[in-house]
């Protein structure tokens, strides 16, 4: 059976999937279910209500502090060198200093949160099975609608699982990912890694299973991962694949599609402002009395130092990324930057999950309970853009228009031609329209670029990598936490090299 609560539970890790289940329901009191081995599992899921239950229950505990709501974001960027810090010891300094070991700093909610989703998702998918084979339901439809959507969650949670613990999958996609578990299981199981190649496929496989379900409904839900969610996340994929026909072809349904539309430059600052806007694709909802994270919340992670009470400004744009965007001083997307604890004249903080500029939220009576906009539009016409200037018929025209899209919302700026678009002015743009949104890393990664960091912004001290990396550094790679390989030994052999 499945019922909300509002209590803490207190427990161990017993084993790599119970663990996986148990610590969240502590960690972000929403779901309290039976182990998905118990005997009464099959009672959990009755109808098409429960279903959304569990579905809205997954996508609460993705927005936790461990994930969506804050440190996934954070990490793309603080590891990706357009965030810096101030001061050492405000909180998640580990993120920017690469400073991981098995033992400590290593960021475990990411592993346990995404494989307590994962568990949730498996559940789901047998329970409608179990329901549906039997011919019970009269609600095949409403079904399928879950089942679709929960094969998309998992696609999405295993292509973050794998960028976090697997190497790049153009680099090295023989190397280790993470287990892939797509059944329930015993609490007695003991899952190995999978590689990178064979995570990836997996994720296809969602994703396409995901999309045969979700097509005969292409209405656009607020808050849910519809079909058009599902191929944006077939184009963020098959990109970081180097399948560029298949991301251009994804990308292009959706913009073909009339269903969403980019800001004008001047509706930019205010779209921060709006719950599913124009541009929103899929996006988790925030609420004050349901997710809401407040002083541990993003927005008071990138905001300036005692502007509110708890803000302690652990993070701020780096000089280079300020550099990037002062090559329009008309950009719009200054209009999310905000003085910093530096100096007056230096636009560090980003007021994105405040609202915007004036950092009164999005409607809600709690300026911390900001919607995450997980996959936007303007994503989209990036990825399209890159996937045009590499396709197997590369068309740097067609290039260039994707990326003038974009690339109007710095008025000054000359536009691409057929010419001059290439990479590095692709990168670029993505870094300025998706700052803080959790990409920065993983492009330079998959794009086998240098990330040089501002380490000298606040004079701090960085002990667990170099100035500059690349992705030969041994610690683009998340550790596996010991307590995870204690509970599963299976696991002991396969730790990443740079945490044996």
């Amino acid at each position: 059976m499945v019922k909300l609560f509002n209590h803490d539970i207190s427990m161990k890790k017993i084993s790599f999937l119970l663990l996986s289940m148990l610590m969240l329901v502590s960690c972000n009191d929403f779901l309290d279910m039976e182990p998905t081995n118990s005997a009464n599992s099959a009672e959990a899921i009755a109808t098409p209500t429960d279903a959304r239950v569990i579905i809205n229950g997954i996508m609460r505990t993705m927005a936790s502090s461990s994930y969506y709501g804050r440190n996934f974001f954070m990490y793309g960027d603080a590891k990706g060198g357009d965030l810096t810090i101030a001061s050492q010891g405000r909180g998640l300094d580990g993120l920017y200093s690469f400073n991981h070991s098995a033992t400590s700093g290593s960021y475990s909610g990411f592993w346990s949160t995404g494989y307590y989703c994962i568990l949730q998702v498996n559940n789901l998918l047998e329970n409608i099975d179990r329901i549906t084979e039997n011919g019970t339901s009269e609600d095949a439809a409403s079904y399928n609608q879950c089942k679709g959507e929960a094969f998309t969650l998992r696609a999405l949670i295993y292509f973050d699982l794998v960028r976090l613990y697997g190497k790049p999958y153009n680099y090295d996609k023989g190397s280790l990912g993470v287990p892939l578990v797509t059944q329930t299981l015993p609490a007695s199981a003991q899952p190995t890694r999978a590689t990178v190649e064979e995570v990836y496929k997996q994720i296809i496989s969602d994703l396409n299973a995901g999309k045969s379900l979700l097509e005969n409904g292409k209405v656009q839900q607020d808050g849910y991962m519809g079909y058009y969610a599902n191929l944006a996340e077939q184009a963020r994929v098959r990109l970081y694949m180097e399948d560029y026909d298949g991301a251009l072809a994804a990308a292009q349904e959706i913009i073909g599609s009339g269903k969403f539309k980019l800001y004008e430059p001047s509706q930019w600052a205010d779209s921060w402002k709006k719950q599913f806007g124009s541009e929103s694709i899929f996006e988790l909802g925030i609420y004050p009395a349901e997710a809401d994270l407040g002083t541990y919340s993003l927005g008071y992670y990138l905001m300036r130092y005692g502007l509110k009470s708890g803000a302690a400004g652990w993070f701020m744009a780096s000089d280079y990324y300020l550099e990037r965007l002062a090559q329009d001083p008309t950009d719009v997307r200054w209009s999310v930057m905000y003085q910093d604890e530096s100096e007056y004249t230096h636009l560090g903080s980003c007021n994105k999950y405040m609202g915007g500029p004036d950092m009164n939220g999005d409607g809600k009576e709690s300026p911390t309970s900001v919607n995450i906009k997980v996959i936007r539009l303007s994503e989209i016409y990036l990825i399209a853009a890159e996937a045009a200037l590499h396709a197997s018929k590369p068309n740097a025209e067609q290039a260039a228009q994707y990326l003038n899209a974009i690339r109007c919302r710095a008025t000054s700026l000359e536009p691409a031609t057929a010419s001059t678009i290439n990479d590095d002015m692709i990168l670029d743009e993505r870094s300025k329209e998706l700052f803080c949104e959790g990409h920065r890393f993983f492009d330079m990664m998959r794009m086998n670029r240098s990330i040089t960091f501002n380490d000298d912004f606040g004079g701090i001290a960085v002990n667990g990598r170099p100035k500059t990396i690349d992705r030969t550094f041994g610690k683009i790679v998340l550790p596996i936490d010991q307590d995870e390989i204690n509970a599963n030994p299976a696991l002991a052999d396969q730790q990443n090299e740079a945490y044996k």
